[in-house]
């Protein structure tokens, strides 16, 4: 038979459990996500009144927030790894855990699902390229904006992990409809306004000649979705210059330099 403990009656014994850094982690992001910050409406004078320890008090909450913010862009970044390495269905949340370095119960203190993981993505890698390409519409000539597109489609998404993003849209949007849904509402219900309104300028200008690519704006952007598969499936075999291809692509509806609406140059 045990002895019994000679403790006081009533006391356990036994050492508290200690939480582990990443319970400590969700339980910040929690406190962040509730609002535990400094008000806004306080005044920097109001601030610097209160006593030293009051000050510490008051920067606590803001480093929280902004640590709390490092770890939802780590969850991004290790979801977005995870999606290009495995696929978004073969793509677990415990592994995204593992890669950003935190516990599962934080991804869900900062995201519903994949779904919200993927819509999140799109969000802040791929609509602002869409928001700088519109804020040039009325700056820049139909040639000269379909130039910049293509520049930023070779260099900011092709050439980057933004084209892990599209071509998981393409590879496995039929299969799951609400990623071609999020990506559809995102960035193609406002590119092909965009686009239609800068071929619609190209034609009232005469530089473009033909004007059922208004009707098609497809035309217009269906190579750089080739040259994305393209250098997805057989970029080691054989390279593609991305940005040379839609040059040469955009010479074939405005024509080459030199030369007007796709005729030699008059006499």
């Amino acid at each position: 038979m045990s002895k019994p403990s000679s403790g006081a009656p009533g006391r356990s014994t036994a050492t508290p459990r200690r939480g582990t850094v990443r319970e400590s982690e969700a339980a910040a992001d929690r406190n962040a996500a509730r609002g535990k910050t400094v008000s806004a409406g306080k005044t920097a004078a109001q601030i610097g009144a209160a006593p030293a320890s009051g000050q510490v008090a008051a920067a606590e909450p803001p480093k929280r927030a902004q640590r709390a913010a490092a770890r939802r862009q780590a969850i991004l970044d290790a979801a977005l790894e995870e999606f290009a390495a495995k696929g978004f269905a073969a793509a677990r949340l415990d592994d995204v855990a593992v890669r950003a370095g935190v516990a599962k119960g934080t991804i869900y203190l900062h995201f519903r699902d994949k779904d919200a993981l993927f819509h999140e993505l799109v969000r802040s890698a791929i609509v602002p390229i869409v928001g700088r390409l519109e804020a040039m519409t009325a700056q820049l000539s139909a040639r000269a904006l379909l130039d910049a597109f293509a520049h930023t489609f070779a260099h900011d998404i092709c050439g980057t992990r933004r084209g892990d993003i599209v071509r998981l849209v393409i590879t496995e949007g039929a299969r799951f409809p609400a990623l071609a849904d999020v990506y559809y509402r995102e960035v193609v219900s406002r590119g092909l306004p965009v686009l239609r309104a800068v071929i619609a300028q190209g034609v009232a200008r005469g530089e473009i000649a033909d004007e059922r690519l208004a009707q098609f704006p497809q035309l217009v952007v269906a190579p750089a979705l080739v040259a994305l598969l393209w250098s997805a499936l057989f970029g080691r075999h054989a390279p593609l210059d991305v940005e040379a291809m839609l040059r040469a692509h955009l010479d074939l509806i405005f024509g080459a330099p030199g030369e007007l609406n796709g005729k030699g140059p008059t006499a």
